[in-house]
């Protein structure tokens, strides 16, 4: 017989894949002695037969030797008390480690007479309480009200503080032990039962298929095994039932939408999290791609006078003219700078703000979308988290790690 333990393999599952969706499990085997654990087609694990079984496919050569016993006066100890320490003469172990502060002094205002709770005065006796069977009834304590604005209420005690004559029980230091023999193990023996296949696919022909589960997880069902020497053979044969089956799953799962809104009427805050995610980008597209209110004076600094032409001395004499007026401007900036600390913006800075208010919402545009599809997936991944915890899935993911956590 041929006993494949592949429980490690199983067990690094991904969580997600535990729920009550089918899934598909192959095993193959391959003539190059090397193995492939795929789960729904895909790839999960693989390794050697020869190198990577647990337990391995061909038994040690050497065994320990279950007759041999370690010797009584083998010493693993590498680290033994000193036998030569003396403890000194002023080390008192029964010294305390707490001591009470003799320095502390009782607040002002202290309530000696206080007690710290009394009995609530607007609690009532239930109806149904019976002092034969449930005894005497008592008001619960609450905390009494005149404590709140005191330092204290009750018996004062002072405070412990460290004590710096303890010194705890003593001990000798540690040193090599020089009879340290190391730890101990059985002597190797040749395994009788030692043999060595090189080629561990040319097994005999698989007559069973057996499971062991471990889980605490109900409702877990297998079906449908198959056995064959071809993998397209399996490969058809899983798509005519378990590709079906998979479609039909997939065709009944619930929508984005859906989950968002299974997800929000268990957790009704998450309704502030969408408008938040839809207003944002609403918001931010309005600042930036409104086109700005523009002014009289904007419309009369800008345009231009097109009624008559231009000539090119008429032109040379504007250009002049405007660079006289930018050095006055200048000349009255640095005035008014030195007098009242003020600065005022030259007509070019204001083109080019305008330029630069032209431009903004095309260079935001790309960051606004961005910004919105990363918040969509950080929504949708709560949506799905919490959908997962008011299930029956994150049952079964519990459980999984409680069992994976027992086997290590």
């Amino acid at each position: 017989s041929v006993t494949l333990v592949l429980v490690k393999d199983i067990c690094k599952m991904n969580a997600s894949l535990i729920s009550l969706i089918k899934f598909f499990f192959n095993l193959v085997l391959k003539p190059d002695d090397t193995f492939e654990i795929l789960i729904d087609q895909s790839v999960v694990s693989k390794g050697s037969l020869l190198e990577d079984m647990v337990p391995p496919v061909n038994p040690p050569k050497e065994i320990e030797d279950p007759s041999d016993k370690k010797p009584d006066d083998w010493d693993e100890r590498p680290k033994i008390p000193d036998p030569n320490a003396v403890k000194p003469d002023d080390w008192d172990e029964d010294e305390p480690s707490k001591i009470e502060d003799s320095d502390a002094v009782k607040p002002e205002g202290w309530l000696d007479d206080e007690p710290q709770y009394v009995p609530d005065p607007n609690a009532k006796k239930p109806k149904d309480w019976d002092e034969e069977m449930d005894g005497e009834w008592e008001a619960p304590q609450i905390p009494n009200p005149k404590c709140e604005t005191a330092p204290g209420c009750g018996h004062w005690v002072r405070p412990m503080k460290n004590n710096p004559n303890y010194k705890g029980k003593w001990k000798a230091p540690m040193i090599d032990n020089p009879n340290y023999q190391g730890i101990w193990s059985p002597r190797k023996i040749p395994n009788p039962d030692y043999f060595e296949d090189l080629h561990p696919f040319e097994m005999t022909t698989v007559s069973a298929v057996g499971l062991e589960l471990w889980s605490m997880t109900s409702d877990i069902y297998f079906d449908n095994f198959i056995i064959c020497s071809e993998k397209e053979v399996a490969d058809r044969w899983a798509a005519d039932g378990w590709g079906l089956k998979k479609l039909v799953a997939s065709a009944n799962e619930p929508g984005m939408f859906s989950q968002l809104v299974t997800a929000a009427e268990d957790h009704p805050w998450l309704w502030v999290l969408y408008i938040l995610t839809l207003a944002l980008p609403v918001g931010l597209g309005v600042l930036f791609c409104w086109p700005a209110k523009k002014t009289d004076e904007d419309i009369d600094f800008k345009k231009p006078d097109i009624s008559k032409p231009i000539t090119k001395g008429e032109l040379k004499q504007e250009r002049e003219e405007l660079e006289d007026d930018e050095i006055e401007l200048e000349e009255k900036e640095n005035e008014d700078t030195a007098e009242d600390g003020k600065m005022s913006k030259p007509p070019h800075s204001l083109i080019k703000y305008k330029d630069m208010n032209r431009t903004c919402p095309w260079i935001a545009l790309p960051i606004i979308t961005d910004s919105y599809l990363r918040i969509c997936k950080i929504c949708l991944a709560l949506s799905r988290l919490f959908s997962l915890t008011t299930s029956s899935e994150w049952l079964s993911v519990a459980n999984s790690s409680l069992i994976n956590t027992s086997r290590k």
